[in-house]
């Protein structure tokens, strides 16, 4: 049975491994030259079960209309005329509940749970090196009502299986000690010990070459112009390599287009509510004698992770509803290094920063579309918003195992027939 996979993200190529591994003739395809040339670039290097907590919370309108003036606010919508983020931000409002945002916390901790099991475990068979560290997630709080207001939210999580500890500000800087130096007095924390961080990118670089040796074919450079379909199944995708247009078929489709799926299923009559949330991420050099943290961080005041990655400190955050735009925004670029300079003061060659964003594919309830769509042979697995890398290699076992007939290990809500 030959499937094609659709995007070389991580999410892309997890599917692919997975896929291939079950027995399937895989063939992914891609515009990029390479593997993880978008999303899955520069993002911010947790593998972090403990960011389970969704967007859409009680409190998060309140905070959204806080944060409609300041250019450099952790979430900014920019009011445009965009049927799509109207759309979007409406359902948002509806997943603001109490009992809707307990159960999403709820289904986001399995399938994290489950992903980061599922990434351990093949690490550990391929002997994948992507600057890895195992030393856990500490969130940091310099506001104490802040503070407080985690407590609760740490409990949940605590009584759906993951281990997320309530710690003093002095335990704090014990894990990580670099904290010691901030600007900011750290009121607490809580500490995942079991989370994890590392590169997206060099993860799904070497994932894509062991693909390879499993028989997968990658097509680079290759444009998605659209699908053809009759009696109710997807026939064909077709495709356009510089001047030449193809069309490729196959038994099977798996999307994982992340922010850009909704624009490529429209056509079909599915209608995904994904909208980009474009993140910013710093990769700041850490030069001999600097104190740069190594234990991976969580700033939740201003919605900023930090990640060690070898000799290189990543700080990655923020989301900016502005459509598929990707300029940078030196507004926001220079709030990442400010806000770093004064946690970590002098850790880190701040000068040379090197600046990115990406498109992260957000759902209004943070949960990704994973599983069957209308067509039967068409799949998804998109809609990961900022828990892409946690989740990719979960979700890529899980879609593999809907695409051969089977029920995924693990209970979290998968499409049965997306409209």
């Amino acid at each position: 049975m030959r499937v094609v996979v659709l995007g070389a993200g991580v999410i892309g190529v997890t599917s692919a491994w997975f896929l291939a591994r079950a027995g399937f003739e895989v063939t992914v395809i891609e515009r990029a030259p390479e593997v993880a040339r978008e999303t899955s670039f520069a993002n911010g290097g947790q593998i972090s079960v403990c960011h389970a907590e969704p967007w859409a919370n009680p409190k998060a309108p309140f905070k959204a209309l806080q944060w409609l003036a300041e250019e450099d606010a952790p979430l900014l919508f920019r009011p445009r005329l965009d049927p799509a983020l109207w759309r979007w931000g409406l359902a948002f409002l509806r997943e603001c509940t109490a009992a809707r945002a307990r159960r999403n916390l709820q289904s986001l901790v399995r399938l994290g749970l489950y992903s980061r099991a599922t990434l351990q475990a093949l690490r550990q068979e391929l002997g994948l090196e992507y600057d890895a560290r195992t030393a856990g997630i500490l969130h940091y709080y310099t506001d104490t009502a802040e503070f407080d207001a985690a407590i609760p939210a740490a409990a949940l999580m605590n009584e759906v299986g993951l281990d997320r500890q309530v710690k003093l500000a002095a335990e704090c800087i014990a894990i990580e000690p670099a904290l010691a130096a901030s600007r900011r007095p750290i009121v607490g924390g809580t500490y995942t010990p079991s989370d994890e961080s590392g590169d997206a990118r060099k993860f799904t670089d070497a994932l894509a070459a062991h693909c390879e040796q499993l028989g997968v074919q990658f097509r680079y450079g290759a444009v998605l112009q659209g699908f053809e379909h009759e009696g109710g199944q997807i026939k064909a995708v077709r495709l356009q390599e510089g001047v030449v247009a193809e069309r490729l078929v196959a038994d099977a489709f798996v999307v994982c287009l992340g922010s850009y799926s909704p624009l490529h299923l429209a056509p079909l009559g599915i209608h995904l509510n994904i909208y980009p949330a474009k993140g910013y991420s710093a990769t700041i050099p850490v030069r001999p004698g600097q104190i740069a943290p190594t234990v991976s961080l969580t700033d939740d005041g201003a919605k900023l992770v930090f990640s060690r990655l070898g000799d290189r400190l990543r700080v990655a955050g923020t989301a900016e509803f502005n459509g598929y735009n990707l300029e940078l925004n030196a507004v926001r670029c220079r709030a990442l290094i400010e806000r770093t300079s004064e946690i970590f003061p002098g850790a880190a060659d701040y000068d040379a920063a090197e600046f990115w964003c990406g498109l992260r594919p957000a759902t209004p309830s943070n949960l990704p579309y994973i599983g069957r769509s209308r067509y039967p042979n068409l799949y998804l697995n998109t809609g990961h918003g900022t828990l892409g890398w946690t989740e990719a290699c979960g979700s890529g076992l899980a879609i593999a195992d809907i695409v051969a007939g089977k029920v995924p290990d693990v209970d979290f809500p998968f499409q049965s027939a997306v409209q």
